[in-house]
């Protein structure tokens, strides 16, 4: 679903990301671990064009990506949840998920997202600035679904929001995965969240992979002791 080969990525002349190579199956749910200022948001950022990456290839359904601009990556069909959520405070739910809908020829919000979010349904006519932490955070997968993305891409979206929260997250990802047939890739530094939403969990050091292991076969005291200072 999506190939990432020898991607390197830098500011200036600090790389960030160096030569990471990463294969994302259709349907699989991808958990990248790791401490701060490991590359973990820079990786994201430049998947979605963000960034400029220096070199490399990541190729969507054998499509390339590289050198194609934000809009155009979401258009052929990568969809992204920034950290801290990025919600437009201003307007209200429906607006933001509308936002959502300019790559596609979609003019009404699809209901099935909120069937999967409840809650935006009944706030839909409210501001995004006046949700709790975890209601943005849903606000903000909805409009990145309202793109139909085949890959959704998840900056630490565990940040700021209540424990309660974060493992029911963690159903209502693979509810989304299992009803819309996509892939996803999640970053994060909570180990618990990552145990219970992925199929596979990844440990990023310095910008390259150090660890990389189906979720069943997961040491979790060894990946905890990669993401301790």
């Amino acid at each position: 679903m999506l190939e990432i080969q020898d991607l390197h990525v830098a500011y200036g002349e600090s790389e960030v990301i160096k030569g990471l190579n990463l294969s994302l199956k259709k349907n699989e749910i991808i958990a990248i671990l790791g401490r701060n200022g490991m590359g973990k948001t820079t990786l994201m950022k430049s998947l979605i064009g963000m960034i400029p990456s220096k070199s490399g290839s990541v190729k969507l359904e054998n499509k390339e990506l590289f050198g194609m601009k934000s809009h155009e990556r979401v258009k052929a069909g990568l969809g992204f949840v920034p950290q801290g959520r990025m919600i437009f405070s201003t307007m209200t739910v429906q607006e933001n998920i509308e936002t959502g809908l300019t790559s596609t020829k979609e003019t009404e919000v699809p209901e099935d997202l909120y069937n999967i979010f409840p809650v935006l349904r009944e706030m839909r006519k409210r501001r995004g600035g006046n949700l709790s932490g975890g209601q943005q955070q849903q606000l903000a997968i909805a409009r990145a679904l309202a793109s139909d993305p085949d890959v959704l891409l998840l900056d630490e979206p565990t940040e700021g929001i209540q424990p309660s929260i974060i493992k029911e997250m963690a159903h209502t990802l693979k509810e989304i995965r299992d009803s819309r047939g996509l892939s996803i890739i999640v970053s994060e530094q909570v180990l618990s969240f990552a145990l219970d939403v992925a199929d596979r969990i990844i440990v990023i050091e310095k910008g390259k992979i150090i660890h990389d292991q189906p979720r069943n076969e997961v040491d979790e005291d060894k990946v905890a002791s990669f993401l301790s200072v």
